[in-house]
């Protein structure tokens, strides 16, 4: 009995064709210098409107690092998550990208938070079909910047719905956590994580008792690395689903 082999052709999976634009420069009236950021377009965004979108705190890392906009395509592609506008906010001086001012500008910098709302969120909704309400924007960051991250859930509620806070490191800010636990709960969602070895771990998980006993709704993980790229790149979709998962997806 002749043998008859089936060849079977497995279809690649092609993804979205996304824009991630070049750096685009702003001048902040309210800091009195000059910040860049960078901006992920889900495909076909120009036909729709109203998207989600989370801005990101050490945005060239988060791209350089993480590749984000990398994970951002999977994840649309494979309808984990709804499209969504990622803004890349990088805090080097563009003109001297040795002078990082993340320092200065992430520890609950009022002024900081004033520059979202003054200038770069209406800058990013009068440029791109992104959604105007609160429900809508996230605010992401590690280390310092997932102290902005809680900064802005104290200071900028109104604005932002989602804080993600990646291996916060709070000794900074020491009235942070006394205040998020004297403070009537706010109208947040919260993603916390932290690693295990060389982090922030028991400040972290004081943190995330706080927050569960105030009644937040939040995710909480512990990894087992330090406070690194091995620690963060890999939650990336894990926060992404988080706040933008769709319907049989979302954790």
């Amino acid at each position: 009995m002749k043998k008859i082999f089936l060849l079977l052709v497995l279809s690649p999976i092609v993804f979205a064709q996304s824009t991630l634009t070049n750096d685009i420069r702003i001048f902040s009236n309210v800091l009195a210098y000059e910040l860049q950021y960078r901006v992920y377009l889900p495909d076909g965004y120009e036909t729709h409107s109203d998207y989600p979108v989370i801005f990101l705190t050490d945005g060239q890392n988060y791209l350089r690092r993480g590749e984000m906009n990398i994970i951002l395509d999977e994840l649309i592609t494979s309808q984990q998550i709804k499209p969504v506008i990622a803004v890349f906010v990088d805090p080097r001086d563009p003109d001297d990208i040795k002078n990082n001012r993340r320092r200065r500008q992430f520890l609950c910098n009022e002024d900081y938070l004033i520059f979202y709302i003054e200038e770069l969120i209406p800058k990013i909704e009068s440029t791109y079909p992104v959604s105007q309400k609160r429900e809508d924007r996230t605010i992401m960051g590690l280390s310092f910047g997932g102290t902005n991250a809680a900064c802005f859930g104290l200071m900028g509620y109104d604005i932002f719905s989602g804080i993600v806070m990646q291996s916060p490191a709070n000794h900074p800010i020491p009235n942070l956590l006394p205040t998020y636990e004297s403070t009537p709960i706010l109208p947040l969602k919260i993603f916390l994580s932290t690693g295990t070895p060389n982090d922030n771990t028991r400040a972290n998980r004081d943190f995330y008792n706080i927050l569960e006993a105030k009644g937040y709704p939040i995710k909480y993980i512990e990894v087992n690395e330090g406070h690194n790229w091995d620690n963060w790149g890999p939650l990336i979709d894990d926060v992404l689903i988080h706040y933008f998962g769709t319907k049989d997806q979302d954790i």
